[in-house]
């Protein structure tokens, strides 16, 4: 949203207010624009004058390019508004050079920006540097120098999280940076608040990094005589014993499914999209159900529709949403062990680690027998991906009475089948598989998952163990590598041909 747009709407929603003193205006203009877009009425977002800047693409069916800049040239002479700040540069003075001329001229923009973005221009060295998560290894951002301001840190709170982290929150006298007013700032955690030697009282540089995130810079009254801070060794929440495991600096409550912190955070984790993927409950429901006495276990869910007469009296509540809700949660009976185990929010298990445990041990009896035996770390460590700290946080978890009496309580109510990925025979089996670039009728991970259905394996990368690559549109150094090395290379269609004969 443009600076003049920003000033032009907040001064629309001051004219339309019946109390000017209680109108609601946004603090600046990226708050403006993220509050339009997730408006739930779409007329609303189209009448907020929000604009775009084009810096990249995604599904391409044919590039007009091989660099970065090159592509972007297209997409402008199609008449998409990119940047007018875009320049290839060589090297880091090359590139330095060009961000202190965009900072230079920052403050005289139409629109906020806080830094600049490096691309490595060769579309081929972008595919072969790839992605870390969902971050790219071919690009980095620079930020500006972030604003800072003066004021006073009045307290120290401990908040507990999911996994039971404490992290502490400081609570500052309410100061202006950047066009916002900041009172609440994260100290991260204990060894933070010790390099910073922040106490309540001590008067504080802060700065918003990115400007987005609000950070405590520098403590400027470290030397006033003050009562020195002590990081709790208890939850505050629940009163257990707060421990930082060796090797790390956050200190973690460990009352587990006990802690009523752990507890709404983990029911909201149990019921996600990677999880149970429960319909309708969603974070406001399961508080709601948490704070009347219904829900305290992840097994309390499934004794939901004991309560339908009561939901059905609160405000918002009608017959077929409670019939709805009801009805989602009694699918869920019987539901995929892996995300039965990922959603219990053990330390360590993700949703991938959940899917390898499950894959070798089939049931979730069973993966607690190994994980609580005497050799369980070594059977555990064995599987490809599976690593002593995830078999010490199973270990763990199956140690503690409080969880294994959840544990018990849910496989009352619940009832997953064995997990057993089902291996058809097919001319790929035994063979390892490479997908490159954009697959048309399916994704990246529902190829792979399609390809160790068939007995393959999927690899990442092409060797020459590669047996077989499937190149779609936009392939590059992979396809190169794999004709280099005289690879057998097919298209989709005929991937998906091998697929049917399978079948």
């Amino acid at each position: 949203m443009a600076k003049a747009d920003f000033e032009a709407l907040n001064g629309r929603l001051l004219a339309e207010a019946n109390d000017p003193e209680k109108a609601r205006q946004f603090a600046n203009p990226r708050n403006a624009a993220a509050g339009s877009l997730r408006q739930k009425d779409p007329s609303v977002t189209a009448s907020r004058p929000l604009r775009f800047l084009a810096h990249g693409w995604g599904e391409v069916s044919e590039m007009p390019s091989d660099s970065q800049y090159g592509v972007m040239q297209a997409i402008a002479a199609w008449g998409i508004p990119v940047s007018p700040f875009l320049k290839p540069v060589e090297g880091a003075a090359g590139a330095l050079a060009q961000y202190r001329e965009i900072e230079r001229l920052r403050a005289d923009l139409p629109y906020d920006i806080d830094g600049v973005v490096y691309k490595v221009a060769r579309l081929d060295w972008q595919e072969r540097l790839g992605f870390v998560a969902k971050a790219p290894r071919w690009a980095i951002a620079h930020k500006f120098p972030a604003e800072q301001a003066e004021t006073t840190l009045e307290e120290i709170d401990i908040q507990v999280g999911r996994t039971g982290k404490l992290t502490p929150v400081g609570r500052l006298k309410p100061v202006t940076v950047g066009g916002v007013v900041v009172s609440n700032v994260t100290l991260h955690n204990r060894d933070e608040i010790a390099r910073l030697g922040v106490r309540p009282g001590d008067r504080v540089k802060v700065q918003r990094a990115g400007d987005v995130i609000p950070q405590i810079v520098e403590n400027l009254t470290r030397d006033t005589v003050l009562p020195e801070y002590h990081f709790p060794d208890h939850c505050p929440e629940c009163g257990s014993e707060a421990v930082a495991e060796e090797g790390e600096v956050d200190v973690r409550c460990t009352g587990g499914l006990i802690c009523p912190a752990q507890r709404v955070e983990r029911l909201k984790h149990f019921v996600s999209r990677a999880a149970l993927d429960i319909e309708g409950l969603g974070e406001k429901t399961i508080q709601e159900f948490f704070d009347l006495g219904w829900l305290h276990s992840p097994a309390d869910i499934f004794r939901l529709r004991e309560h339908r007469a009561e939901i059905l009296g609160r405000e918002g509540w009608q017959e077929k949403s409670v019939d709805n809700l009801l009805s989602a949660i009694e699918g869920k009976r019987t539901p995929d062990a892996a995300r039965l185990l990922f959603g219990l929010g053990i330390r360590h298990v993700g949703a991938v680690t959940a899917r390898d445990l499950l894959k070798n041990f089939q049931t979730l009896p069973l993966l607690r027998e190994v994980a609580t035996s005497e050799a369980g770390e070594a059977e555990l460590t064995q599987i490809d991906g599976i690593g002593p700290v995830v078999a010490e946080a199973l270990r763990e978890f199956f140690h503690e009475p409080h969880n294994v009496e959840v544990w018990e309580d849910l496989l009352q109510q619940v009832s997953p089948p064995d997990y057993i990925v089902e291996v058809k025979a097919s001319s790929v089996s035994g063979k390892t598989v490479v997908f490159t670039g954009a697959l048309e009728t399916m994704s990246r991970d529902e190829a792979k998952a399609q390809a160790e259905a068939l007995g393959a394996k999927a690899a990442g990368s092409v060797s020459a163990k590669t047996d077989l690559v499937v190149a779609g549109p936009g392939a590059g150094s992979k396809l190169k590598k794999a004709q280099e090395l005289g690879i057998e290379v097919i298209d989709e269609a005929a991937w998906a041909a091998i697929v049917a004969a399978a079948g």
